[in-house]
């Protein structure tokens, strides 16, 4: 059992993400397994060192610690490239003009973004087909095939069916200006760190559908893929690192290490009313969430 945690260093995180971070590792260690810290840190217009040491300060504050030296996604460019080789050898790796979505491949792709589905403007007449770059600039698509159904159990919200091809079609692996694209920099991560069990918020369901997909390309195993609720607020927005009032900062002005971890506690319905423990004693207690998309909270609690 080798779980991991692997927030984007782009700002402080919030409660949201500590949420995130607390059932991961509960769930890891719950299964005396291994819980691995990676910092996917590939957007260099966003990411900054600091950020990633400040999420290492506020996880140890409140007790989770790795088991191995944090891995960044910035320097392990050689294991995409070669995890992209192998997709472009099975021909349905095509070169796109298209710029709206190119810049947004990089993220992970939350379903309340509302993304659009690809059009194929760019996608080749046939496929496979040998990878034909244009002299301009471009970044590379994988081309989903009509009829692509990827079926998987979730650990938490069961039985998964996805066309891929309605779902979610063609989609970036390489953007225009080199940066790699979230779900194939997430795959070839995750398989080449043992990766067995992935807990993350429910909005990236859709996204183990495209990662599965890799997965088969690439002749590899996935894992389990556990999607817990969001926190969101009294609207039903997600929180992000623009709810300043709930990032760490904040929150450690506030609540002691046990306090804001029974809290969580709480929300997972591990507790039945917030009270202060520490992560270690919540292990006797752990379960996996209850299958729900959203848990609101008041954002200034």
């Amino acid at each position: 059992m080798i779980g991991r945690f692997a927030p984007s260093p782009t700002g402080r995180m919030h409660l949201g993400n500590l949420f995130a971070a607390l059932l991961s590792w509960l769930d890891t260690k719950s299964q005396d397994g291994l819980w691995l810290l990676r910092h996917e840190d590939i957007d260099p217009q966003r990411s900054r060192p600091e950020y990633a040491l400040q999420i290492e300060d506020d996880l140890a504050w409140l007790g989770l610690y790795p088991d191995s030296t944090p891995v960044y996604q910035s320097r392990r460019c050689h294991i995409y490239e070669a995890a992209l080789q192998q997709l472009i050898s099975s021909g349905l790796v095509y070169t796109c003009t298209c710029r709206r979505a190119d810049l947004l491949a990089v993220g992970a792709p939350h379903a309340s973004d509302g993304r659009p589905i690809y059009g194929g403007r760019c996608r080749p007449a046939s496929l496979p087909t040998p990878l034909q770059p244009p002299q301009e600039r471009h970044s590379l698509r994988l081309a989903v095939e009509q009829g692509e159904v990827v079926e998987f159990i979730d650990g938490v919200f069961g039985p998964q069916h996805f066309s891929l091809a309605q779902e979610c079609g063609d989609f970036i692996v390489r953007r225009a200006d080199g940066a790699w694209a979230y779900q194939l920099a997430v795959v070839a991560d995750d398989a080449d760190m043992g990766i067995t069990t992935v807990v993350r918020g429910c909005d990236l369901l859709p996204s183990a559908a495209q990662q599965i997909y890799i997965y088969r390309l690439l002749g590899l195993t996935p894992p389990e893929f556990v999607h817990i609720p969001l926190l969101c607020n009294p609207a039903g927005q997600r929180l992000s690192k623009r709810d300043a009032s709930l990032d760490l900062a904040a929150l450690r002005s506030r609540y002691s290490p046990q306090g804001l971890c029974g809290l969580l506690a709480s929300l997972a319905g591990l507790l039945h009313k917030p009270e202060p423990i520490s992560p270690k004693e919540l292990l006797p207690l752990y379960h996996r969430p209850s299958p729900q998309h959203q848990l609101q909270i008041d954002l200034h609690i």
